[in-house]
């Protein structure tokens, strides 16, 4: 199978989708004359053209509305936001009128849009350019929450959110659009909503999505050095969560920690942590360890931010402590 990059998987989930349905169309910041601040849409101009390939003024508000409303008109819209820091100039169009409107009309007018771009953090890119806003979205009827972490579940998942009815939020991240991967030739695209199993394993449970992914599969190789197995799940899609998957490796493992990159208060782990206690509470061995960075603005700083960040030595440390080790 071949191996191509985070963000050709997600030039090329686009470019397919637009081939195949003329009413998709995607608008941003560079993404047209620039090939996109990341490269992801690298070569759409030349094919598809400035009525289907748009640059956007620096007006995150203006656009989502636009789009909003040509989804109301039969189109299919994918948004980029340079950054998902940036998705907050325009917030009011996402939740007040994209996640509402299909209800509001009583099904009159659904909204098959997709928002995407980069999430949480990227190195020293400050406080304002460096949160993860997946709680946020999660936390509204209506929409729905994607985080791939291979190119391979970014291009299936992009596919799935595009051909939705529903408004997609599709986060990625700054620091794996130059992640390889293998991805196959052929169409392909995978459910919204379905969890995958990275690693299996039978002593704990470590539930994860996007990047920060990464470092629960590091801890996990270090702790198999002790005779520790994980069994690491990642989300992909955070709303709607497949508790399912989540509460079957609970009950086989008997315990849990949740990695994420986001602040502790009303975080997407603590969502987790309370299904669980709810559906597998009996099959708990030890309290549920979640996992995310300092609730603090983040910092620029390198040597603060590291001590911002989850790390796999994090991961390791929170294991140990569920495993009474």
């Amino acid at each position: 199978m071949r191996t191509i990059q985070f963000r050709e998987a997600i030039c090329e989930a686009m470019s397919e989708e637009m081939r195949r349905d003329e009413s998709i169309y995607l608008m941003g910041e560079e993404v047209a004359e620039y090939n996109g601040a990341y490269k992801a849409s690298k070569g759409m101009l030349d094919e598809f053209g400035p009525k289907r390939v748009i640059d956007t003024p620096i007006a995150e508000l203006g656009f989502a509305g636009i789009a909003v409303g040509s989804a109301m008109n039969g189109n299919r819209p994918i948004v980029e936001f340079m950054t998902f820091n940036f998705s907050l100039v325009g917030i009011d169009q996402i939740i007040n009128n994209a996640a509402k409107m299909r209800q509001m009309s009583a099904g009159q007018f659904p909204m098959p849009m997709v928002f995407r771009g980069p999430t949480a953090s990227a190195g020293q890119l400050g406080a304002t350019h460096s949160q993860a806003f997946e709680n946020w979205f999660a936390n509204t009827p209506g929409l729905k929450v994607v985080v791939p972490s291979t190119p391979y579940d970014a291009k299936g998942l992009l596919k799935a959110a595009i051909r939705d009815n529903d408004p997609v939020i599709f986060m990625e991240s700054e620091q794996m659009y130059g992640d390889k991967g293998e991805v196959p030739e052929g169409e392909y695209t995978i459910p919204l909503g379905v969890a995958d199993i990275k690693r299996e394993g039978s002593d704990v449970t470590i539930v994860s999505f996007g990047k920060i992914i990464k470092e629960a599969l590091a801890a996990a190789e270090e702790l198999a050095k002790e005779g520790i197995s994980c069994e690491i799940i990642d989300l992909r899609t955070v709303r709607p969560m497949d508790y399912d998957t989540i509460i079957t490796s609970v009950k086989k493992t008997n315990r849990l920690v949740v990695l994420e990159e986001a602040w502790p208060f009303a975080s997407v782990a603590s969502e987790i942590t309370y299904m669980v206690q709810e559906r597998a509470f009996d099959y708990l061995d030890a309290p549920v360890q979640r996992i995310t960075t300092a609730d603090a603005p983040a910092p620029y700083s390198p040597t603060l931010l590291k001590e911002w960040l989850p790390n796999a030595q994090d991961v390791i440390k929170a294991v140990k402590k569920v495993m009474y080790k």
